[in-house]
Order: structure tokens, then C-alpha cells, then sequence
């Protein structure tokens, strides 16, 4: 199987030939992250550091796009959200609600939190135990609903 460092790449190549200008806009934009998580020198960039990246570049889009908008030019957001479709196409699928409710419960269960204030850590133990699994904005959410606020 294909690291995703290789996928991008030739992802990128077909977009080219193929004359697709948005997603081959969008997958240099990818390979140009990648090229810079490599000269960061933490060594080989694995898959679990593309994805981190591509959240990060997701993020950024989504941040963008919600400018954009706001900002009276709908126009620019559509390409924001053309690219957050090409990222998506990398970044592994997140858990659910009704998961990531189970996990929430876990973790308050193990942390033995009592207020809406002790989030933060609940949300550490969910990410500590399912890196790159969860949405830690939906969990801190989640947490915060089911635990009193004091």
C-alpha cells in the first residue's frame, strides 16, 4: 500500500495531466506542506505527520473560507472550499457523536472529572488515547454538555 506522501504525488500527476487546475492547485499546495515538514528535520515524514499537517491546512481553509463569507466575498470561498475537499480526500475519517460521547464518558469515568472546568483534561486523555481519531472541538463540547458547569 501506497504511503500517502506517494498517493499525493501521484494524485498530483494525474490532476496534471488531466488539465483539472483546482485540484491540481489544491495538491501542490499539499505537496508544498509536505516539502516543508521535510526540511523541518524531525526525520522521514511519515503519514501521521502529513495528517497532522493536512489538519492543520484544513484549519486554515475552513478559517478562510468563514472570512471570506463574512467579509461580503462568497466568490473566494468557494475555491477555500474546493480545497477542503481535495484535503479531505487524505485525512482519515473522524469519529462520529455517538462515539466520540462514549469516549467522553470513558475518559470523565478514568479522570474522575467533576465540573465542566476539568474539559481540558478529559479532552487530553481522548487524544492521548485516539490521536488523529477524534475531534477535540466536538469532544471539549460534548464534555462540557454532560459534566455540571460547577
Amino acid at each position: 500500500m501506497p504511503t500517502l506522501v506517494e498517493r499525493i504525488s501521484e494524485d498530483l500527476k494525474t490532476a496534471m495531466k488531466a488539465r483539472d487546475a483546482d485540484r491540481t492547485r489544491a495538491l501542490r499546495g499539499i505537496r508544498a506542506a509536505i516539502i516543508e515538514a521535510e526540511k523541518e528535520g524531525k526525520g522521514a515524514v511519515t503519514d501521521e505527520r502529513v495528517v497532522e499537517s493536512l489538519r492543520k491546512m484544513r484549519k486554515q481553509r475552513v478559517e478562510s473560507a468563514e472570512v471570506y463569507v463574512s467579509g461580503g466575498r462568497p466568490e473566494l470561498a468557494v475555491g477555500e472550499q474546493q480545497e477542503i475537499t481535495v484535503i479531505d480526500e487524505y485525512l482519515p475519517k473522524l469519529a462520529d457523536e455517538a462515539t466520540t460521547t462514549q469516549w467522553v464518558k470513558d475518559a470523565i469515568a478514568a479522570t474522575n472529572a467533576k465540573t465542566a472546568k476539568e474539559s481540558g483534561k478529559i479532552v487530553g486523555a481522548i487524544m492521548k488515547a485516539h490521536k488523529g481519531e477524534v475531534d477535540a472541538g466536538l469532544a471539549k463540547k460534548i464534555a462540557e454538555t454532560l459534566l455540571p458547569k460547577e
